[in-house]
This record gives C-alpha cells, sequence and structure tokens, in this order.
C-alpha cells in the first residue's frame, strides 16, 4: 500500500506548507502517541530536534499531540538523530521523535519516528499511523493528560556514549581535527567529544542561527571544511550534516573522502580484527564499483540495496552484517547503533589513523573509482521511465556498457526528479550515455 505521508525517511517538505505545518505535527504526535500506548503504565517519548528556526514550532506542537493522547514527553533539545534513537532505547522510551530535514537547507524540516529499539519504524507502524491522521483520535480524560519536561543532561549523555565506541587504548592526543558541525544538531557534542579524547579541536559550522543550517558548510559543502583544514596544518577534517547521521572526510591535502572509501577502511580494519560480520559490508547501488572491485580483492563480500539507509539497515538486520552505508556518508555500524552515526563513524576513522602512524591521504584512499556520472531531470508527472522511447535508449546504454560498467536510474524518494547514473572504465562514454539518457527522459516529461 502506498504510504501518504511518509516518504523515504520520515516526513519532509517546506516549513508551514502541508504536510510540514504545526497542524501536521500535532496531529502525528496525537496518532503516533495513540498507536505506541500499548499497556497500562505511563507512556514516555522522547523528542530532539536541530537547529531549524521552525524546530520550536514543531517541536511545540507534537509536544501538545502526545500530551493530549495521555504520552509524558522528555525533550532533550538539538541533538544529532542518532542520539536521540540511543536516547529512546536507553531511556526506555515508546517512541522517540527526531525534527529535522537532515542535510537539507533551513527552510524545510522533518520528523522521523523511531521505536522502543532505537530503530525506524516498519512500513506496517508507519501506515497505521498514517491511518490515526486522517481519521478519529481518542483524547485522554484530564487527568490523564501527559507531562513534558526537559532533560538537560542529554549531550553528555551522547558524549560518553560516543568515547565509549573509541578503543580505550587510544588517545588523540596531539592530533589536530577540524571538525565542522554544519551549523546542526552536533554543533555541541561532536567537538566535546573529540576535545575530551585529547584532539586540539578546531570547530566550524557551530554557531546556528536557525538558518544557516547546512548553508556553506557541512557534509554536503566540504570547501570550507577543505580550506580550513590546509590553512590550519589539520591532520584530517570531518564533517557532518544538519543532524549529523552523515560523514564526509577532509585528508590533510584538502583532498575530500566520500562515504565508499570510508566503509571500505572501516570494513577492512574490522575484518584484519576479526570482527567483521556478515562476510562484507551492505552498500547501496549508487556505490561505486571501484568499491566492489576492490573489497573483491581483499576477500570482502558486498551486497547492494536501494537507495536509503533505512534499506541499508533492514539488509544488515537479515544478513547480520554490523557494517553498511552510503556514498553520501550514512554510516550504519550496528555494534554501536541502530541508524547511521556521523560522529561515531569518524572515530572508527581516527582509530585507523591512530594505529596505523600514516597519514589521513595514505590511509583513507582504498581504491581508485570508476568514472560515475549522476545527473537529475526534473518532471511534472506521469512515469516518464515508463516510455517505449526512455526504454529503447537505456536497453541500448546497457548494450553498450556490456557488464563493465552500471545504470542506475530512479525516481526521487523526497522530489519530482529522476535521477540517471552511469558508470565505467571510460569517461567519455559514461558522459554520453548519461546524456543521451537525460535527453530521452526529458523529451517525454516535458
Amino acid at each position: 500500500m502506498a504510504r501518504k505521508y511518509f516518504g523515504t525517511d520520515g516526513i519532509r517538505g517546506a516549513t508551514n506548507i502541508a504536510p510540514m505545518t504545526a497542524a501536521m505535527a500535532m496531529q502525528v504526535g496525537m496518532a503516533a502517541g495513540a498507536h505506541f500506548r500499548r499497556g497500562d503504565y505511563r507512556h514516555r517519548v522522547v523528542i530532539g530536534k536541530d537547529t531549524r528556526l521552525s524546530g520550536y514550532m514543531l517541536e511545540s506542537a507534537m509536544v501538545a499531540g502526545f500530551t493530549s493522547v495521555g504520552m509524558d514527553v522528555v525533550l532533550v533539545g538539538p541533538m544529532p538523530t542518532p542520539a536521540v534513537a540511543m536516547l529512546t532505547q536507553s531511556m526506555r522510551a515508546d517512541l522517540g521523535v527526531m525534527i529535522s530535514a537532515s542535510h537539507n537547507l533551513y527552510a524545510d524540516n522533518g520528523i522521523k519516528l523511531f521505536g522502543p529499539d532505537g530503530y525506524k519504524l516498519s512500513d506496517a507502524d508507519e501506515l497505521a499511523i498514517e491511518a490515526l491522521i486522517d481519521g478519529e483520535i481518542a483524547l485522554s480524560p484530564s487527568p490523564d493528560i501527559g507531562r513534558a519536561r526537559r532533560v538537560e543532561d542529554a549531550r553528555g549523555r551522547y558524549i560518553h556514549f560516543a568515547k565509549s565506541t573509541f578503543p580505550e587504548q587510544l588517545r588523540l592526543d596531539g592530533m589536530r581535527i577540524v571538525i565542522d558541525c554544519a551549523h546542526g544538531a552536533a554543533y555541541q557534542v561532536a567537538p566535546a567529544a573529540l576535545w575530551e579524547l585529547g584532539a586540539d579541536v578546531i570547530a566550524i559550522g557551530t554557531s546556528p542561527n536557525g538558518k544557516n543550517i547546512n548553508d556553506g558548510v557541512g557534509s554536503t559543502s566540504p570547501q570550507t571544511l577543505c580550506e580550513t583544514v590546509v590553512a590550519s596544518g589539520a591532520a584530517i577534517g570531518i564533517a557532518l550534516d544538519g543532524d549529523a547521521d552523515r560523514l564526509i572526510v577532509v585528508d590533510e591535502t584538502g583532498r575530500v573522502i566520500d562515504g565508499d572509501q570510508l566503509m571500505a577502511t572501516i570494513a577492512e580494519g574490522w575484518a584484519r580484527r576479526g570482527r567483521l560480520r556478515g562476510g562484507g559490508l551492505v552498500a547501496t547501488v549508487m556505490s561505486n564499483l571501484g568499491l566492489e572491485r576492490h573489497l573483491q580483492k581483499h576477500g570482502i563480500g558486498m551486497l547492494r540495496t536501494a537507495v536509503g539507509d533505512r534499506h541499508v539497515l533492514e539488509a544488515m538486520r537479515r544478513g547480520g552484517f554490523n557494517v553498511g552505508g552510503e556514498q553520501s556518508g550514512h554510516i550504519i555500524l550496528s555494534d554501536y547503533a541502530t541508524t547511521g552515526d556521523g560522529l561515531v563513524a569518524a572515530l572508527q576513522i581516527l582509530a585507523e589513523l591512530v594505529e596505523s602512524g600514516r597519514p589521513a591521504s595514505n590511509v583513507l584512499h582504498r581504491f581508485e573509482p570508476l568514472p560515475q556520472l549522476l545527473k537529475n531531470v526534473r518532471f511534472r508527472g506521469g512515469k516518464p521511465l515508463e516510455a517505449d522511447s526512455v526504454k529503447a535508449v537505456i536497453a541500448g546504454a546497457e548494450a553498450e556498457l556490456n557488464g563493465a560498467g552500471r545504470l542506475v536510474i530512479r525516481p526521487s524518494g523526497t522530489e519530482p526528479v529522476i535521477r540517471v547514473m552511469a558508470e565505467g572504465d571510460d569517461a567519455e562514454q559514461v558522459k554520453s550515455i548519461v546524456d543521451r539518457i537525460c535527453n530521452a527522459v526529458q523529451a517525454v516529461a516535458a
């Protein structure tokens, strides 16, 4: 059954435009609260947010919704998405909420929900909540209305947790690290955790004003980080996104290192120590073919899924894998977390650097990626990929690659665009193929 409100990662959209309104946020709180009230005890929900201006509005609306159906609310303020998942579990809450639009700019916002186990909700739970949103929800009698309280030590709890994932025998003494927090949810916790582990920390993207989240900073805009790393003589740069579930790294020369290289680094290190489970790692169809070939040479398998960390996590749980992620920097390490955690992944990368004693440029560039090109084609409606003319061009491109490359062509789950990606050994061939497919899509999407 198609979902009406929930997309690939919760509910997301432009603030004050349906569905991302205060009224909808309150209705989601009422519906989710009603769905997760499953026993005769005081129910609890943990609510965190990033630093968007609209976070105050949506947080207040959700508090009203949850308390109206008898759920107590624990407010933790600006916190990374993985911290909310962790706190939901550790506080034995019935539900966790993160108010964030991740790497989007401030005008957007979103609502992500976590179950009592700290995992994102199943399709069945989301469908049940959607049905309640559009229906009548029973309110609690006056004596049973929920209470709300703010927990002041939530940041300290998450910092302690993150530090516990770094090997006890190692320290970051003397290592100069630039951390870019995207003016987002990790602007306090990430620099503090690195400093407590002994690093010489240079923090940027740590002055949120409600409107500057992800604006020219963070994992989607690493140029400032690159310049700061080189200018300061830092050993490494770390970039998180607005809700800190994504990680991109910059080496000491200012070169950007994507999620594919980082996953390879972690997987090889864990395999060397006998820690890697499932026989390899889980990645999406967007990960570079060079990663797959590199892992094969080292006897490490790779399972591909559809795009989205949700699909990656589902495959990890089914196959017993403990490393997975996306080229964009969502890296899930299930030994530690139930969702992507940029800071925890960064600490694993830093552990590899400390143990090797070599520079990041030497340690983290594990393979030479194949030429890969991704373009987006915007469309107004319909199903352009079902047109015979588009199918013919795609079939011709597949025949031309002849098994020596890959095509990934799919509608976006968050906006009205068709994503066209090709990769292969010949960069000119890849560009030609992508252009031909994009032109074919545009011809029927106009």
